[in-house]
């Protein structure tokens, strides 16, 4: 199983960096992982708030096979346990699919374009947070859900 993150932004906070590395390492034995940032497109015009999010998304679609699951993050997205998310990576692999692309927005979110596309759209609070924490957040559910489909223990 490939995945990739693509992400708009890049980290700047060393602290983050460390964590991501950290889990990224930690994942190694069970999944590749890929993270792929985006430079996002400063938005100078709130009036083009549209445009620059389409613009944004033709960015990410290139990095997007056509046989590639893409889960994009969004805040109208569903919510689900830990348990739930790990059953969704699981059934994503038995389905022969061997990519998952998690698509994170920039700070205005996702173009339709991209949520068109996404097969499925997760949430992972209904809490904001910003676009850097969500990358480490969103890491450490995938770590979770291999230890859970593998039926390791890890913290509860």
């Amino acid at each position: 199983m490939n995945i990739k993150i693509i992400a708009l932004g890049k980290l700047k906070e060393k602290f983050l960096k460390e964590g991501i590395c950290e889990f990224q390492k930690r994942l190694t034995p069970y999944t590749n992982l890929e993270i792929i940032e985006l430079q996002p497109i400063e938005i100078k015009d709130e009036h083009l708030v549209e445009k620059i999010l389409d613009e944004e998304a033709d960015k990410i679609l290139a990095f997007i096979k056509p046989q590639s699951y893409v889960i994009s993050l969004e805040i109208k997205g569903k919510l689900v346990t830990s348990e739930e998310f790990a059953e969704k990576i699981s059934n994503v692999m038995n389905d022969g699919i061997s990519e998952i692309i998690f698509v994170i927005g920039s700070s205005c979110g996702l173009s339709d374009k991209i949520s068109k596309r996404a097969d499925y759209r997760l949430s992972l609070s209904k809490m904001t947070f910003l676009h850097q924490f969500t990358r480490l957040i969103l890491i450490e559910q995938i770590y979770r859900a291999f230890k859970i489909m593998k039926g390791e223990t890890y913290h509860k």
